[in-house]
């Protein structure tokens, strides 16, 4: 039996036979933006599946993707809108993650039995490292990547993918035993790894807050979907959760387990606990070990970690636990967290001009996300912010921004919700909605003064004027290149 999102008894869905690839018919729904569906219709081409992708975007849309498989041969393009008949014959579906469960083929499909999975699924089921999977609301790829550049420090062999934008499906059969796969797993790819009991080795969840309850539906149904990362698991594996999220500690769970701390612990773990992790007010920190006999490890990570802001310190104490339990090293430790490197769109410095610094925080898109960002800076802001409506309570963000910015240009279907809430807390903050984002950076510069932070850092979804937060990040920077390549901002 299977525990669905309300959870109700239901009969386990059924799942693709991946013994025997070639001459099954296979129907990938949706390409996606990040690699994914690309990489799965070639792996499944190139095992001899008699493959077609359905997608509602034209062919002009998707010429990138397109012009990167049309190598392959044989494979049937149904694109412009899916129709049930892309669907009917397959022996199974691969969904795209952005596709929700609601979607009408979808159910279509679950009413007449047609098996579902996904490139990550797919991955999974024929993957033969051990795997340490990270997800949580906020902070996830940067503490995917920080446990990944670790974990190479220490000369293990390893890999890094999943929603962190690598698709691993290409490499499978390169990856052996011994190895360590590092996979960032968000609420939509969780929500069909149930269907495959999906069990990490180490799981790691670094916070839960309210989001994609426009693809969810119910908050109750994302908690669920984010809880597959500890569902499966059993008592000879680990999970490292976050102590001060009230709600994440309280998640059922078999593993042996990491309680995470922002600051001292308030309770001891029991015998049956691997570790505790915490940092003290100065960024340092502290490893208790509870295998035979308790001993503490200190880590000066507020030197070792280049990052920007206490929430970074937060992700590397994850990394850091999730690494030891990998048997990383404090030389390994300290030389993957020296050599790290903001991951592009997360907090990203990317440019500097007369006293003003840029920052590309695109990959926010929650409140907390951007409230964090907000909290990593002495110096005055000047935020962009808003975008694509996810139907998330925006009250907590509103207040921050009327608080801590200096002005607020405002993006997207969120903009009057923003501006009204901003407006109600701090009246006298000036706060523009703009059009467009040329003009929504313009404004935010001829607020700006020598010294300041423009920074874009949304807490909204960029689904309504951009392709992805990869798209709005890469917008951001194209405009601060050219404000560079002038001889004065002139303001």
């Amino acid at each position: 039996m299977w525990v669905s999102e309300s959870g109700a008894m239901k009969e386990q869905p059924r799942n693709p036979d991946l013994t025997t690839i070639a001459g099954q018919r296979v129907t990938v729904m949706g390409l996606g933006g990040f690699g994914g569906g690309a990489a799965a219709v070639r792996f499944l081409a190139e095992r001899g599946a008699v493959v077609r992708v359905s997608d509602q975007r034209s062919t002009e849309h998707l010429k990138d993707t397109l012009a990167e498989l049309n190598d392959l041969k044989g494979v049937d393009w149904q694109l412009g809108e899916h129709h049930w008949s892309h669907f009917s014959d397959a022996d199974f579906v691969v969904l795209n993650p952005a596709v929700p469960p609601c979607h009408p083929i979808v159910l279509q499909l679950e009413a007449v039995g047609i098996p579902l999975t996904s490139e990550m699924n797919l991955f999974w089921e024929l993957n033969r490292g051990r795997v340490i999977a990270v997800t949580g609301s906020n902070g996830k790829s940067t503490t995917t990547a920080l446990i990944h550049s670790i974990m190479q420090a220490s000369g293990q062999r390893c890999w890094l993918g999943g929603n962190i934008g690598c698709s691993l499906l290409p490499h499978v059969d390169e990856i052996a035993v011994a190895d360590w796969v590092i996979l960032e797993a968000s609420s939509f790819q969780l929500h069909l790894l149930d269907r495959i009991k999906a069990r990490p080795d180490i799981a790691v969840v670094t916070n839960f807050a309210p989001n994609h309850l426009d693809w969810h539906g119910t908050l109750d149904e994302y908690r669920h979907a984010k809880q597959t990362i500890l569902r499966w698991q059993m008592s000879d594996d680990f999970c490292i959760l976050n102590g001060d999220d009230t709600d994440v500690a309280a998640w059922p769970h078999s593993a042996n387990t990491t309680f995470v701390y922002s600051g001292p612990p308030g309770e001891l773990l029991s015998m049956h606990d691997a570790m505790q992790a915490w940092l003290d007010e100065f960024g340092t920190a502290h490893i208790l070990r509870r295998n035979q006999q308790p001993n503490i490890l200190e880590f000066p990570i507020n030197d070792w970690c280049t990052l920007r802001g206490r929430h970074n310190l937060s992700n590397a104490l994850f990394s850091i636990a999730a690494a030891q339990l990998a048997g990383s090293t404090e030389v390994a430790i300290r030389q993957g967290l020296e050599k790290f490197e903001a991951l592009p769109h997360r907090l990203q410095l990317v440019g500097e001009l007369e006293g003003r610094r840029f920052y590309n925080d695109s990959i926010s898109t929650t409140p907390e996300s951007t409230i964090a960002a907000l909290d990593s800076f002495d110096e005055p802001v000047v935020i962009l912010a808003g975008g694509y409506d996810k139907q998330i309570d925006l009250t907590n963000l509103s207040k921050k921004i009327a608080a801590r910015a200096k002005a607020a240009s405002l993006l997207g279907q969120t903009a009057p919700t923003l501006k009204s809430g901003i407006a109600t807390a701090n009246a006298h903050l000036p706060i523009e909605s703009c059009p467009d984002f040329g003009q929504a950076f313009a404004w935010a510069v001829e607020q700006s003064s020598p010294g300041d932070i423009i920074l874009l850092s949304p807490g909204c979804a960029s689904y309504d004027w951009f392709k992805s937060f990869v798209d709005r990040g890469d917008q951001f920077c194209r405009l601060v290149k050219q404000l560079r390549n002038r001889e004065s901002i002139g303001f």
